[in-house]
């Protein structure tokens, strides 16, 4: 997920490279772009989740053709990259030097997640390429062009819903003598989901089970009605727009004062077990003191019940899944005679 940044011994042109490298820095940069949406189309079926972000490297660099001696080079630049499936992003990044107007880097990476992706902090480690362009530093209209493989580990962490922060340690190595180049890279990504989720369940449901014995006898019927409240990231805070919801549950609950009603809390897959599971009962709490206190419902014939993250309704892997499970479900029933 971070764009590949670095640089290494830079050759002139005139020195032998594979044919994926030849011509202009530009040229390369659009074969780069190109091999990424190959890969990511053919896995178009396992993740429709993308990402942009922004990134900042400082990389160590030992004696080259065009420079003596060591220097430190500072990048910045984007990257774009797709999760192909849970364990494995692919990207594409771009930078410049923020000091110097000599150096731009084009890179294509692959990242191997490892761990959970629920824990706070996730590992990962990191193989890919660079591809370099160095102007003459006499001024000429001269280019030079050359191509490192990069290797890396670091640790990402999801900071907010669709946000993410990662940090990584990188080294380098290619056709040069300075093979101990290494770097440091930290980026700032903004997550995107392509598919579509499916709406949230209707609340309130009548079924009729019983038939009429006979034409002149009253009907029989069983009504449910479902609870069904959902929560913004990491909040216990039950939102006003269950307000319907919350007043027909009172209103049966007032009317069939043997009914005790079950909440249930859930959480999406973001944070520890542990955190989710309290969470979750905070939750259901909280649906638990409004009816109590809004309308009348004596906490007795209340229960509570928290699960974390471990019955999903829906896709962790996209913001529409997980804010359908960040949710507080219940239902009722009872039975009425309809007498027309």
């Amino acid at each position: 997920m971070t764009c590949v940044t670095g640089t290494l011994k830079l050759y002139n042109n005139n020195y032998f490279m594979p044919f994926f490298f030849k011509g202009g820095f530009m040229k390369i940069f659009r074969s780069v772009i190109g091999a990424l949406l190959v890969l990511a189309s053919g896995a178009s079926l396992a993740s429709n989740q993308w990402y942009i972000g922004a990134t900042q490297g400082i990389f160590s660099v030992g004696d080259g053709d065009h420079w003596a001696g060591h220097i430190d080079i500072g990048q910045v630049g984007l990257q774009l990259g797709t999760n192909l499936t849970d364990d494995l992003s692919v990207e594409v990044g771009y930078s410049t030097n923020f000091k110097r107007d000599d150096f731009d880097i084009a890179s294509l990476s692959g990242l191997i997640w490892m761990g959970d992706n629920a824990n706070k902090y996730q590992p990962y480690v990191l193989v890919g390429t660079n591809r370099y362009s160095f102007d003459d530093e006499q001024g000429l209209p001269i280019d030079h062009y050359h191509s490192q493989m990069v290797f890396g580990f670091g640790v990402g962490s999801n900071i907010a819903e669709d946000f993410q922060l990662r940090a990584d340690i990188r080294m380098m190595a290619g056709q040069s003598e300075n093979e101990d180049d290494f770097g440091l890279q930290v980026s700032f990504n903004r997550f995107f989901d392509t598919g579509s989720s499916a709406a949230a369940p209707l609340v309130v449901a009548e079924v009729e089970p019983i038939a009429v014995r006979q034409v002149a006898e009253p009907k029989i019927k069983t009504v449910s009605i479902q609870l069904n409240v959902e929560f913004e990231f990491d909040s216990s805070e039950v939102l006003t727009i269950y307000s319907d919801q919350l007043e027909v549950i009172a209103a049966g609950m007032l009317e069939h004062n043997d009914i005790v009603l079950v909440l249930e809390g859930h959480t999406d897959s973001l944070g520890s077990d542990s955190y989710n599971q309290d969470l979750s009962l905070r939750r259901a709490e909280s649906v638990k003191l409004k009816l109590a206190e809004e309308y009348g419902i004596s906490i007795d014939r209340i229960d509570t019940q928290g699960y974390g993250e471990v019955n999903p309704i829906a896709s962790n892997e996209s913001s529409e899944g997980r804010a359908r499970n960040r949710r507080v479900i219940g239902e009722m029933s009872f039975t009425e005679v309809v007498t027309n």
